[in-house]
């Protein structure tokens, strides 16, 4: 489960290096090209609503292999594409498996796994969705420089396999419900509705935010969002169970743990472009610049699983997020010539805390179900999630964006000729231009150069400010985590449960 959940994790990764190669090779735009990545998430969104019914109607393990299957056959067609149409359509294939693998593979491990060690197997099994984000540059660099871009996707044909093989071996099928008819209007109203939020959260920085687009795609994602909530409450058999957000425990789980993946994502986001953009180190670089830290992260997430299983949720998680709030406090204070060793010592310790509570906060939330709605459990916690990760990012890429300009003009003042320090600085950097031979021309362009530079480390610490307020918004959420509150809550839910299947079979009956 471990090996077909880092697959599809990595995907969402190891394509980003790939792109200005892949652009070339078709002869397409930039924006035809940031479909290749978009359209895996839009899709990959889109279908995970769909794996609780898949789980429970067909069985888990032949759902959660089935889709394995899927996204290693879509690969194959990704490798073989021959232009930018044919990689987007093969890539929305792909993310068909993709998007189903993590909330089947998480729901499988609750059915088959005791509650009392289940922190355990989750703290393995969360290494995939902290790791596979960090490994996936360095690796997509190593192979399109030295292999071929083709291998980007090649790759997971024999992992792929050998873990559809080894899995319809070794895992056991769960009940399956062959009565359960599928909800098609409660999956088309949340399926679109994740594809327009998504969507507007991945191109509102490009198309504006205030644009008439991306103003319709919210207004419908929102009315989409409560027709659906209307109707699934009048369903016996819904895609989603959406009375499982009633459930205090779980929606304060649902909160805190989005809230770490949003400081997980986003500091994916900005370090790279901090080591690209302003240390000049290439993709291939940085992706081993961050290789430390993903460890950190792996080494880090058994020990919080064994915690869970000791002391429960809220111990890590205060910990875990603590850890990461300081961690992005000092992140604010980056400068351009930060040595590198400092960053990846800083990177390590908040991956630390970033393993020590996203899981137990996690899996408090799901611990709370009962086993029959764990395949929805999931699904919920999986577009969640994704939606959250989209829209920190979306955030942190607004502010960097917006405080770059703010700094750059504050700082263009600053080395103004009628500013006497900029003078100085002026004077100086043109006696050295000129003693390369250039002129005043060359003096601006460096001038312009340094101020658009630092503006955006200045503008950088900016979004890592905004990024640690973000954590501080989890701590309230965690001390609803406690043991007995789990106990008491999934007790509470398996009651109404029960209630609901004696009314509905006493409704099949009349």
């Amino acid at each position: 489960m471990v090996l077909g959940t880092f697959m599809g994790v990595l995907d969402s990764s190891i394509v980003n290096v790939a792109l200005p190669h892949l652009m070339a090779l078709f002869s397409a735009t930039e924006d035809q090209i940031q479909w290749v990545m978009t359209i895996y998430l839009l899709v990959g969104g889109m279908v995970i609503p769909a794996a609780g019914f898949l789980g429970d109607r067909f069985g888990y393990k032949k759902a959660y292999l089935g889709s394995v299957l899927a996204f290693v056959l879509a690969s194959a067609l990704c490798g073989l594409s021959w232009n930018t149409t044919s990689i987007i359509v093969a890539r929305a294939i792909q993310a068909l498996g993709g998007g189903m693998v993590i909330p089947l593979s998480m729901a499988y491990l609750f059915r088959i796994w005791p509650r009392e060690k289940i922190g355990v197997a989750t703290g393995l099994w969360g290494m995939t969705i902290t790791v596979a984000p960090a490994i996936g540059p360095t690796l997509g660099g190593y192979l399109v420089d030295y292999v071929s871009w083709h291998w980007i996707f090649y790759i997971n044909l024999p992992i792929g396999i050998f873990t559809v093989l080894w899995g319809w071996l070794a895992l056991k099928e769960t009940p399956i419900q062959e009565d359960l008819k599928l909800d098609w209007l409660g999956l088309f109203l949340i399926a679109g509705s994740a594809f327009s939020l998504l969507l507007a959260l991945s191109k509102g920085q490009d198309w504006g935010w205030t644009s008439p687009s991306i103003v319709f795609l919210v207004v419908g994602a929102l009315f989409g969002t409560l027709l659906f909530i209307l109707w699934e409450l009048s369903v016996p058999n819904p895609v989603l169970d959406v009375r499982l957000i009633l459930n205090p425990t779980f929606m304060a789980s649902l909160v805190a743990s989005n809230l770490t993946s949003v400081a997980l994502f986003v500091g994916i986001f900005l370090v790279p472009l901090f080591c690209q953009n302003i240390q000049g180190y290439s993709a291939m670089q940085t992706g081993l610049i961050l290789m430390p830290a993903a460890l950190t992260t792996a080494f880090f997430m058994p020990i919080a699983g064994k915690l869970f299983d000791t002391v429960g949720a809220v111990f890590p998680g205060l910990l875990g997020m603590g850890i990461v709030a300081a961690v992005t406090h000092a992140l604010i204070h980056l400068t351009a010539d930060m040595p590198i060793h400092h960053l990846q010592i800083l990177l390590c310790i908040r991956n630390a805390g970033l393993a020590l509570a996203m899981m137990p906060l996690m899996t408090a939330g799901i611990n709370t179900i009962p086993t029959a709605r764990t395949g929805q459990a999931t699904a919920i916690a999986s577009v969640t999630r994704q939606v959250a990760a989209s829209f920190g990012i979306a955030l942190v890429s607004y502010v960097l964006t917006n405080r770059t300009v703010f700094h750059a003009e504050r700082l263009a003042e600053e080395v103004s000729l009628i500013n006497p320090l900029g003078y100085h600085y002026y004077t100086q950097l043109k006696g050295l231009v000129a003693g390369m031979g250039g002129g005043d021309g060359l003096v601006q362009t460096l001038l312009s150069g340094i101020v658009q530079k630092q503006a955006m480390v200045l503008a950088m610490g900016d979004a890592f400010w905004v990024a640690m307020w973000l954590v501080f918004l989890a701590f309230p959420f965690i001390p609803w985590l406690t043991p007995r509150r789990v106990k008491e809550e999934l007790k509470r839910q398996e009651e109404r449960l029960k209630r609901e299947e004696v009314s509905l079979g006493s409704s099949s009956n009349l």
